[in-house]
């Protein structure tokens, strides 16, 4: 099977020379990683709760989740510095274009009302931030074992200079920008 990287690299050097005017090939932006996160405030109170969430992100991105403490006290929130609240996994290589392919062909498509992406969600340096509100659009996760719906953040990290290299970037991995 060639590799997702391979299938989509020489159409995007092309049109990105096209468009941006590049001289060199290497100046074309890449897909570093994405970065996925899910914030569990509930875990503080329960630590099945944190497991489930934990086995959630391991069946959607297929690599082990890492659990992400607290960095200060919130007294009102009842939370502690250094209690898990949360786990993110971050993605390189083959595994992160598997990722972005199911994401894009068929977590999104599953959403309800889904009009596009928000294609202003950049922030500045080329990065782009996606929310996800329900775990169950990922075909992975079984709809009837779920104890939970979670949402998640889906982080872009590429290599793009400027915002408009990025969103180009990412428009030609087919990702369904909504129109403005």
């Amino acid at each position: 099977m060639a590799r997702l990287k391979d299938l989509y690299y020489d159409e995007i050097v092309d049109a990105m020379t096209k468009k941006f005017g590049y001289k060199n090939s290497m100046e074309v932006p890449k897909l570093v990683k994405i970065v996925v996160n899910m914030g569990v405030g509930e875990a503080k109170d329960n630590a099945k709760i944190l497991e489930n969430a934990v086995s959630d992100m391991e069946t959607i991105t297929g690599q082990k989740a890492v659990l992400t403490k607290a960095k200060n006290s919130i007294a009102n929130f009842k939370i502690r510095e250094g209690m898990d609240i949360g786990c993110k996994t971050t993605l390189r290589g083959e595994k992160m274009y598997e990722f972005l392919d199911r994401l894009v062909n068929l977590a999104l498509p599953r959403v309800r009302d889904f009009r596009g992406v928000n294609p202003n969600a950049f922030d500045g340096r080329g990065n782009y931030a996606l929310g996800i509100k329900e775990q169950y659009i990922f075909p992975e996760i079984e709809y009837d074992k779920i104890d939970k719906t979670r949402g998640m953040d889906v982080i872009f990290v590429t290599t793009a200079k400027t915002d408009e290299e990025a969103r180009e970037l990412l428009t030609l991995f087919n990702m369904p920008f909504a129109k403005q």
